[in-house]
């Protein structure tokens, strides 16, 4: 069983002590014959913004909901705070939640949504109004207090959903993907203006996400989940440049994949060439896939040759490109790659420089620091 510690984060950026504040230890949750959840186990930081990342299925909101107690585990410990939580209702257990369909009260005001809670709590009429007015303040939204949910935009519904869910002060705030419902535009300004709340209000706080790029952009830490367990938890970077399977490097941005086996010296054999690559465990003979990421592909002008022998270079057919904005995404074929193509990513300035164009002779270099080897899908024991 795999214990996901709290590592280095971006929310400890000083010589400040982490805190744990989440403790998940080996943790199921079943479905009558169906097993959802397997052996979770992982800590969360005080302050820590953390994304649950994984395809539909995964498990991940099946995770939240069993932190927030709205599907109690089959098996497993939940702490929070040192606290014992695993068998109490979501009432007894202190967390704000925002869902995806942002679950305003229809018949209600905005002022009313935000303080629904509160009048729940206790809290005094003034205390209510004062507390309203702040956070409507704090979204951006200060004069729509008066207004019903349906006046708002999508965008304004789910500030007011935060701030609705924030307004008790909870230490733990879990978002369930707060963002989907939105259009592209909307969700890349929202996701920026949910991570400054967050770390202005310092509220421990997991997200659950399908978008890669939204918890790249956002989390402190990934937690990469697939078939109910967890495959990798760490920085964005780290998930990114250094997945560590298969599944990861390749659910998370787009990666090159290369049927291969490994040569003397832990070089991988593509056809009847070795390349060097990144340190690996595999023994010699065991069949693997190389992995290597668009944008890691270097491009040289045809007929370059360097004078270190150890440079994977290989002469390729520039066969199509692509334009994306940035960036071109272009097909390159060679006979060491069989009926495939690999993609690499050019820059708008490599591309002018070295004058590429369809049909046309290129150098490629595949670095060896970001040439990686995987298991094959199927090895496994």
């Amino acid at each position: 069983m795999k214990h996901y510690d709290v590592g280095t984060s971006a929310v400890n950026q000083t010589n400040a002590p982490e805190k744990l504040y989440l403790s998940i230890e080996n943790l199921w949750k079943a479905f009558g014959g169906f097993v959802a959840l397997k052996e979770i186990s992982l800590s969360i930081n005080e302050g820590e913004f953390v994304c649950f990342l994984g395809p539909s299925g995964c498990g991940k909101t099946t995770l939240l909901r069993a932190i927030a107690g709205l599907d109690l585990q089959s098996q497993g410990v939940v702490k929070q705070a040192g606290n014992d939580i695993s068998n109490l209702p979501p009432s007894e257990r202190d967390f704000g939640i925002v869902f995806q369909s942002y679950a305003l009260f229809p018949n209600l005001t905005i002022e009313k949504n935000i303080a629904f809670g509160l009048e729940n709590a206790g809290r005094s009429k003034s205390e209510i109004n004062a507390r309203v007015v702040e956070l409507l303040s704090l979204v951006g939204l200060p004069d729509q207090g008066k207004k019903y949910p349906a006046q708002l935009s999508g965008g304004q519904q789910q500030r007011i959903a935060l701030a609705r869910a924030i307004a008790t002060n909870p230490g733990l705030l879990l978002l369930d993907e707060p963002l989907s419902a939105l259009d592209a535009k909307v969700r890349v300004h929202l996701r920026h203006e949910i991570k400054e709340l967050q770390r202005k209000l310092g509220v421990t706080t997991v997200m659950v996400t399908h978008d890669q790029e939204e918890a790249l952009s956002m989390a402190d830490r990934i937690v990469v989940m697939n078939h109910g367990v967890i495959e990798q938890v760490g920085v964005p970077t780290e998930i990114y440049r250094d997945p560590v399977n298969l599944f990861v490097a390749d659910f998370i941005g787009e990666t090159n994949q290369i049927s291969t086996n490994v040569a003397a010296g832990g070089r991988l054999s593509i056809g009847e060439r070795t390349f060097a690559c990144r340190e690996h465990d595999f023994a010699d003979g065991n069949d693997v896939v190389a992995a290597i990421r668009p944008e890691d592909v270097i491009p040289h002008e045809a007929g370059y040759v360097s004078s270190d022998e150890n440079l994977n270079c290989i002469d390729v057919l520039l066969h199509e490109m692509e334009f994306l904005g940035s960036f071109w995404r272009c097909r390159l074929q060679h006979a060491l790659f069989g009926d495939a193509e690999l993609f690499a990513d050019f820059s708008i300035n490599a591309v002018r420089r070295l004058d590429l164009g369809e049909g046309k002779d290129m150098v490629i270099e595949l670095p060896a620091d970001r040439l990686m080897a995987f298991e094959r899908p199927g090895n496994a024991t």
